[in-house]
């Protein structure tokens, strides 16, 4: 690279140079267009002007707070006061209504899907899925197949109080781990898982001996499961014959549940939304089941 320190004038362009070159290519000292120096001059102006008239600045333990004294925080709050008064009649309503009384009502039923529909998809979705089909280890919640039940009792209850959770009123009830605490021998536990997708029609091991996992299916999981393996909603038992499997139905997996036990956990959602939103949300998951709800 050379260097010249005495001003040079393109010959081509007439623009005087920098008196830098490269590769014999001479760099010419066009200054910046001034529209382009009285925008930029403009935005750093309104930088400061901004920072000085609305919260800017983070300090140790605040901000500034702008002389105009506005946050977004207090536009946003304002916004939802003003659709809670908007929504305040009907809110009323619901909460002086039951939930079959909200059912048997289209304009009431049809505001409170829309709220649970909401409810569903900011608290709910990230383990059902936004339309609710569940996923491995997460009930689905559209095919009438409820652990613990599909009345707007049942639900509302799973709702409020969750299953496992810290509620003394939620649903309790874990499948135990027969091989890990030493209740069942792994040859046990494998009659057991072949005798387990007999019941709803699955293929078994070649040789597979249901009898002895018949006898083991009846001694250690007809309590919870009933003697058909129809399941239990009070305990949240499944029924076993219905080819709905909410952890999977190839034997490794029972194999594994019958091992180290099965328990999922529903968090508690009163204390966390008011009674409306549980109601709204329950004719919500309701609606998700069908026509036919145990």
């Amino acid at each position: 690279m050379a260097h010249d320190k005495h001003e040079q004038v393109d010959a081509i362009s007439g623009v005087t140079t920098t008196g830098h070159s490269w590769d014999d290519i001479q760099e010419l000292n066009n200054p910046l267009p001034r529209w382009w120096l009285w925008t930029f001059y403009a935005c750093i102006a309104w930088a400061i002007a901004y920072c000085i008239a609305y919260p800017a600045w983070p300090m140790v333990s605040s901000y500034t707070k702008g002389v105009l004294g506005w946050q977004s925080r207090d536009a946003v709050v304002a916004d939802l006061d003003a659709l809670k008064q908007q929504r305040s009649g009907m809110t009323a309503k619901l909460a002086e209504s039951s939930l079959e009384e909200i059912r048997q009502n289209p304009e009431m039923f049809a505001f409170a899907r829309a709220q649970g529909k909401a409810a569903f998809g900011d608290n709910c979705a990230p383990c059902h899925g936004a339309g609710g089909a569940g996923a491995k280890g997460y009930p689905n919640l559209n095919d009438d197949d409820w652990l613990w039940g599909g009345s707007l009792a049942r639900i509302e209850q799973t709702v409020r109080h969750g299953a496992r959770s810290t509620s003394d009123q939620g649903h309790s009830g874990s499948m135990p781990a027969f091989g890990r605490d030493g209740m069942l021998k792994r040859e046990e536990i494998l009659q057991a898982a072949d005798y387990v997708r007999s019941l709803s029609g699955l293929p078994t091991d070649k040789g597979a001996d249901l009898a002895a996992g018949a006898k083991i299916f009846a001694d250690n999981c007809a309590a919870c499961h009933g003697e058909k393996g129809l399941g239990n909603q009070e305990l949240g038992a499944p029924n076993l014959t219905d080819k709905i499997w909410l952890f999977g139905s190839d034997k490794a997996t029972i194999v594994e549940g019958l091992m180290n036990g099965r328990g999922g956990v529903m968090p508690t959602w009163h204390g966390r939304l008011d009674d409306t939103t549980i109601k709204s949300l329950t004719l919500y998951v309701h609606s998700l089941g069908g026509d036919q709800r145990p």
